[in-house]
């Protein structure tokens, strides 16, 4: 068995940034929207820089109107997972695109994400959990809104709560009381941190939100008395190498510090972000990976291992996911 053909754990994806752009261009044609300037002559999404990649992502997700958009959107995205071996998936969601934040519509873009992911797991054979993202940039008021919307829906399906966005804007203290909102609605917890705000932006996150796991948490690296406290903390990154690459937080893979946090002693997994914004998938991740690194096949079954153990879910499901990661002859 090659690195690529391994049963994957996936906790870092954002469900609109997993659209396909062929999906999206193809619902701005149903819904006569003009959003040409969104992509490359060759049908990818275009954009300049993280900043302008946030622009554009917004005006992807403005062609996702309605819960049957977003039912849609989530088979096509699951479908790709699936394809690339994944078997269990994190999706963050946001009510700030799924309703306005208002919690009665949000109760039915989930229903209709949750109906599409239970179909997915039924034909596809891909497990899929919910964790609510509130947008950094938009502010801690609305972020309030969100949690409010996570903390009703909270249960065995929508397991986590988390936030995106633009790292420079505001502090993670002022979300302190959106996230106690979530934590105290039994939510597991993640923070963006660490891809553009530096060391100090995963240790402010630490301090003020207590997450398990911390998205990206890539330039703790600058830090090593803060790598040693992930490390014995025990708190989980969710590092998409492709992405930072892309971005160009790294300007190559060989430069990208995840194969020395893992040396550390830091719990690292693998993720992909936004796959079709920056041309990858989980196969090519552990592809480069592989390479790059000289991972064999029991460095990349660690990494799945640490993924199901780090996952929002109940243990039932975490034992399941496990045991398919383990080899046939085992």
């Amino acid at each position: 068995m090659t690195v690529t053909d391994l049963p994957k754990v996936e906790l870092h994806l954002h469900l609109e940034g997993g659209a396909p752009p062929q999906f999206i261009a193809g619902l701005a044609k149903e819904k006569k929207l003009d959003i040409s300037g969104i992509f490359k002559p060759d049908g990818s999404y275009d954009y300049r820089d993280f900043w302008h990649f946030l622009e554009v992502y917004e005006a992807a997700t403005s062609t996702l109107q309605s819960p049957d958009d977003y039912k849609r959107l989530t088979l096509a995205v699951l479908e790709e997972s699936a394809k690339n071996g994944v078997i269990y998936t994190e999706s963050f969601i946001s009510p700030d695109f799924c309703g306005g934040r208002d919690v009665g519509a949000w109760r039915e873009y989930l229903a209709a994400i949750r109906e599409a992911a239970e179909e997915a797991e039924r034909t596809m054979g891909i497990t899929m959990r919910g964790v609510v993202t509130c947008i950094r940039h938009f502010g801690p008021e609305k972020a309030k809104e969100t949690a409010l919307c996570a903390a009703e829906t909270a249960g065995d399906w929508l397991t986590g709560f988390g936030m995106a966005g633009d790292e420079k804007k505001g502090k993670p203290a002022d979300f302190a009381y959106a996230f106690d909102m979530a934590r105290e609605a039994g939510l597991g917890i993640t923070v963006h941190a660490g891809e553009w705000g530096g060391a100090a932006s995963v240790r402010d996150a630490l301090d003020a939100l207590r997450p398990s796991r911390i998205g990206h948490g890539v330039h703790a690296i600058e830090d090593l008395a803060l790598v040693d406290r992930l490390a014995e903390d025990e708190v989980v990154l969710e590092v998409c190498p492709g992405s930072n690459v892309f971005l160009g937080v790294y300007p190559s893979l060989a430069k990208h510090p995840i194969a020395e946090l893992r040396k550390r002693g830091v719990k690292v997994t693998v993720s992909t972000d936004d796959p079709p914004f920056f041309h990858t998938t989980m196969k090519s991740e552990y592809d480069r990976l592989s390479e790059t690194f000289e991972w064999e096949v029991d460095d990349f079954r660690d990494l799945a291992r640490i993924a199901a153990n780090a996952a929002f879910c109940d243990e039932a499901t975490r034992t399941r996911v496990l045991k398919k990661l383990e080899p046939a002859d085992v």
